[in-house]
């Protein structure tokens, strides 16, 4: 689905690597910010792991890749490791992220009415704005998809 263009918002969060994410810094260079529930869960395992079986090719279109959650930087350093991703993972556990991009819903898990991050993708240009966003993505496929999309940049 296609987003009507508009600003990235200006983030300066931790993020593994003792680096700092901060979209000021980014400016000039397209980047994919994929927003995902919960460390070391099966789908975002899964996700992650297409991310980082494609991150040469994200590269090679001249995208960086992040990933950010509501987890630590100590459990995203974990489950990076683990792994072996090669890109950041950003720790938003204020979830100002995840309030700036509107990702926080009601959803039920278990039975049971829980808030917590919908899976979803946003692809920044080189000009800092939101060209693309996938929301409540389903995991099969989606790397791909938006893997297509970065090329046509």
């Amino acid at each position: 689905m296609q987003t009507q263009i508009s600003q990235c918002p200006e983030l300066n969060l931790l993020a593994t690597s003792e680096s700092k994410f901060d979209t000021a810094a980014l400016k000039g260079q397209a980047f994919i910010l994929y927003f995902y529930p919960k460390d070391s869960t099966p789908g975002c395992t899964t996700e992650g792991g297409d991310f980082r079986d494609h991150y040469d090719q994200f590269l090679a279109a001249n995208c960086q890749v992040f990933g950010i959650s509501r987890d630590s930087i100590k459990s995203h350093e974990n489950f990076k490791a683990k792994q072996n991703y090669p890109f950041e993972l950003i720790s938003d556990p204020d979830e100002t992220a995840c309030l700036s991009f509107n990702v926080m819903k009601q959803k039920k898990m278990y039975g049971k009415d829980v808030r917590g991050i919908e899976r979803s993708t946003f692809v920044i240009s080189a000009e800092g704005e939101i060209v693309k966003e996938w929301r409540g993505v389903k995991v099969p496929g989606h790397v791909v998809e938006v893997l297509a999309f970065v090329k046509t940049l």
